[in-house]
């Protein structure tokens, strides 16, 4: 059975290439649409109090197959396939094609040339940007927006330790389907950390879980090395070291850094034995 959260089709609507796969009253051709605000929830009905999925990042590419009119936009994210609903005002048509992104937790966008205006927009890492030339260390956008420099850089960097920038998010809140350093989950935070690296990453734990490395046998895995990921029904932690995990998590209420033992242990009370250990 296909899955629902990768699959575009409701009873009404499905996308075209579905056909024969699935029943819809009607199949469409979607539209290539582009995320405009710095951050745009992507939920699961379309109504501001629906369970929020995702995040779509500014500059993420989405497949639109329909529009409410309520102002929301049902269809599918290009990079992990996520399918939902997003708010059509931070949707636009695809502008120029983008050059760069930021690489840093979070950075302002500011109206012009100085760290003394008011910033317009915060954007975190991952946003995407079209940089058409760079004025007194600033990178300026096609939108004319200025990002400093040395917070964004060409779209094929790759950072060196995806759990370094994992690391770059403790103390960040919990949020349930959050993405950025105001508010990221155990899956979000896998997905982001190894997107910085080049590494593609599915969005939800169990889609990691059945998607990325090979799984440590019992012998190995007494052994858990920097970079391992563990796997819980429902949840994700990265190993730092051969004691210590970087997770968010709503126990903490944010991520953080945790014995191994000790996370093990307080999950296995809760009712959840660990179900992996998978290498990259």
């Amino acid at each position: 059975m296909d899955d629902p959260r990768l699959t575009p089709a409701r009873p009404e609507i499905a996308a075209s290439h579905l056909e024969g796969r699935v029943r819809a009253k009607r199949f469409v051709d979607g539209e290539e649409w582009e995320v405009v605000e710095a951050v745009a929830p992507l939920q699961r009905e379309p109504a501001p109090d629906a369970m929020l999925q995702t995040q779509a990042l500014r500059g993420e590419r989405v497949t639109i197959y329909d529009h409410s009119a309520e102002g929301w936009a049902w269809g599918q994210l290009n990079d992990d396939g996520y399918v939902g609903w997003l708010p059509d005002r931070a949707l636009a048509k695809p502008g120029a094609a983008q050059t760069h992104k930021v690489v840093t937790l979070r950075t302002f966008a500011f109206p012009g040339p100085s760290i003394k205006l008011p910033p317009t927009e915060t954007l975190s890492l991952g946003v995407r940007l079209t940089v058409q030339r760079h004025d007194s260390g600033f990178a300026v956008t096609d939108d004319r927006l200025y990002i400093p420099a040395n917070h964004a850089a060409p779209l094929d960097h790759a950072a060196a330790d995806f759990v370094t920038v994992a690391e770059m998010f403790v103390g960040t809140p919990y949020l349930w389907g959050g993405k950025t350093s105001l508010g990221i989950d155990c899956s979000g935070l896998v997905q982001i950390a190894l997107n910085a690296s080049g590494i593609a990453c599915p969005r939800d734990s169990d889609m990691q879980e059945a998607a990325l490395g090979r799984t440590l046998s019992p012998q190995e895995a007494q052994q858990p090395r920097r970079g391992d990921l563990m796997f819980w029904k429902g949840h994700v932690a990265i190993v730092r070291n051969a004691t210590t995990l970087v997770h968010a998590n709503a126990y903490h209420m944010a991520t953080a850094i945790e014995g191994i033992h000790d996370a093990i242990t307080r999950i296995k009370m809760a009712g959840n034995d660990l179900t992996s250990i998978k290498r990259m």
